[in-house]
């Protein structure tokens, strides 16, 4: 039977490094390209037995371990190998706790992607050669907010990700192409199952997710 793999990353030379890592780790896989989180949900829901997802983890739609977080809510079934250019130990353990099954930084060579993808499709956690000692030691801050975030629906989530950038709910709607009373009502889901009480509040709790968000200098990664 053959595996689907999809490619999530916006930037279309190393979607193309990934996709040939994948076509050596297998051979007659199918590889899917998706270059924001909207089109990798709806990637997901038409390919339902998808084998995997090599993540960037900044991406059109996502707020650091938003995207993870979101996948792993809403498809638990299916691997994540989160793929970034920061290699800091904090966003590698991260990565991990919020339900990872590897971490790939986007410096490693060809054969080391090509060894990660066969390791997590024959059902292991990967990491760089030496990290995995080292972020056991290390202090988990994952948050119950990561829970939360994992209970939205995709569509509550894309609201999030907007109201986020600072969009109007007039906008939203215009985007999305529904009525501003649905996007109240999505705003007062979100709201609930956040556990707060405005906007100011929701974009605070996603900033949560953000790599570091006291150095923009990776959002790029």
């Amino acid at each position: 039977m053959t595996q689907t793999i999809i490619v999530a990353d916006d930037h279309p030379l190393f979607r193309a490094a990934l996709k040939q890592a994948v076509s050596q780790a297998v051979p007659d896989a199918e590889t899917v390209e998706v270059d924001s989180i909207k089109a990798l949900q709806a990637a997901v829901e038409s390919h339902p037995d998808a084998d995997l997802v090599l993540l960037d983890l900044n991406m059109p739609g996502a707020h650091g371990f938003s995207g993870l977080v979101f996948m792993r809510g809403q498809y638990p079934g299916l691997p994540v190998v989160v793929v970034s250019g920061s290699e800091e130990l904090q966003v590698m353990r991260r990565s991990i706790d919020y339900g990872a099954s590897g971490f790939i930084p986007k410096s490693a060579p060809l054969p080391t992607i090509t060894e990660a993808i066969q390791a997590v499709l024959e059902g292991d956690v990967w990491l760089p050669k030496g990290v995995a000692d080292k972020i056991e030691q290390m202090h988990s801050d994952m948050t119950d907010f990561s829970e939360k975030l994992a209970s939205l629906t995709p569509q509550q989530f894309r609201v999030l990700g907007m109201l986020a950038e600072g969009l109007l709910n007039k906008q939203i709607a215009y985007d999305l192409d529904v009525s501003e009373a649905t996007i109240k009502a999505h705003i007062t889901a979100v709201f609930r199952k956040l556990g707060v009480r405005n906007r100011t509040q929701a974009v605070i709790a996603i900033q949560q997710m953000e790599i570091d968000p006291s150095d923009q200098s990776l959002s790029g990664s």
